[in-house]
């Protein structure tokens, strides 16, 4: 129930002023009604809020590169593009690979007559292996070469499916600089970002570190439009604080929506705190540097210092100053002085 309040300033006391330190309260001028509205304070639900700032991470990303020195005769994608698990990426030109690769086949046919030629020598049909013995066809391949040259030609085959790179998984091209007609170097060819998900690393202090827990709902909004907001839940913690007396928290997004991966972003962490006293933020005003909220006692808005606990955006926990039942001024009390007449109306 919120509660409305017309008062009027009977000042209070000097004595009063002083015993409460109202060294910089302005107080109500005489004759002047002051609108105020208060609720009655019980114990409630605090979403509690830990803000910190953080970085976005791609949940899986591959740097690839060609396994072989050559010549780039094509690249087939480009920055940004999307591309799936097997697409290709890029080629080498694969001429001297293509001659050597027939050198090699007629290397292997040439040891395939010499090992029938031992075979014939042994007494065997070449024609029916499946009767030769298993050690005397492998002395037989050993001696025609055919062993090595088969061994050379799958060596060879592999290099030229290598010259067609393709993509490790399913993801987005980034780090693209390589160009046609170039040759190939150590930096990889480009990156592949998955974007079927996204992780979030970022910081909370250690007095916060009790407050969290896997499986806690967060918020991401990128610094670059903050009216983006992407829901996320924690997924690790580390189980140490650094020099700073900070611990690294990531948190896991189902969906880039729209996220890169190294953007800067703003996390928040929400968790609920039951039966807990809380006031809004407006309630809390500063006098001689210490926290004061008013509350309603006998047509008379009472001086009280406060605690405050743990906050969010709107509200504050207090921990110690009020007590369940209070009648808490929410507003209008920027002038209020101890001990001002009100006027209690109550509004449903």
């Amino acid at each position: 129930m919120i509660l409305a309040a017309a008062c009027s300033h009977s000042g209070g006391s000097e004595s009063d002023t002083a015993r409460h330190g109202d060294n910089d309260a302005i107080g109500v001028s005489s004759g002047k009604i002051a609108e105020v509205t208060a609720i009655e304070l019980k114990p409630s639900v605090f979403n509690h809020e830990i803000v910190s700032n953080g970085h976005v991470t791609a949940s899986g990303k591959a740097d690839v590169n060609f396994q072989a020195q050559g010549v780039i005769s094509a690249v087939y994608v480009k920055n940004g593009q999307r591309v799936e698990k097997g697409q290709k990426l890029g080629a080498l030109d694969t001429y001297k690979i293509e001659n050597q690769l027939e050198k090699e086949r007629n290397a292997v046919a040439a040891a395939t007559l010499e090992m029938q030629d031992v075979l014939i020598g042994q007494g065997y049909d070449p024609e029916h292996t499946e009767n030769v013995p298993q050690e005397m066809m492998r002395l037989a391949r050993l001696r025609s070469g055919l062993e090595q040259a088969e061994l050379s030609l799958a060596a060879t085959r592999r290099e030229l499916s290598d010259a067609t790179l393709k993509a490790p998984i399913a993801g987005v091209v980034a780090n693209l600089t390589t160009k046609p007609f170039n040759m190939t170097g150590s930096e990889p060819f480009c990156r592949i970002i998955s974007d079927r998900g996204m992780e979030v690393e970022f910081t909370v202090i250690e007095g916060e570190l009790a407050m969290l827990k896997p499986g806690d709902e967060v918020s991401v909004s990128p610094f670059s439009d903050p009216a983006t907001v992407v829901a996320g839940r924690i997924s690790e913690i580390n189980p140490m604080v650094d020099a700073n007396g900070m611990v690294k928290v990531w948190a896991t997004i189902g969906k880039s929506a729209g996220l890169l991966d190294g953007m800067n972003v703003r996390v928040r962490v929400r968790r609920r705190v039951v039966e807990a006293l809380v006031v809004p933020k407006s309630a809390v005003v500063l006098r001689s540097g210490r926290q004061v909220v008013f509350t309603l006692e006998d047509g008379k808005a009472i001086w009280n210092y406060v605690t405050t606990g743990l906050e969010n955006l709107d509200q504050y926990t207090v921990t110690e100053g009020l007590k369940a039942g209070d009648k808490v001024i929410i507003s209008g009390n920027l002038n209020l002085a101890h001990e001002t007449d009100v006027e209690l109306k109550i509004e449903n």
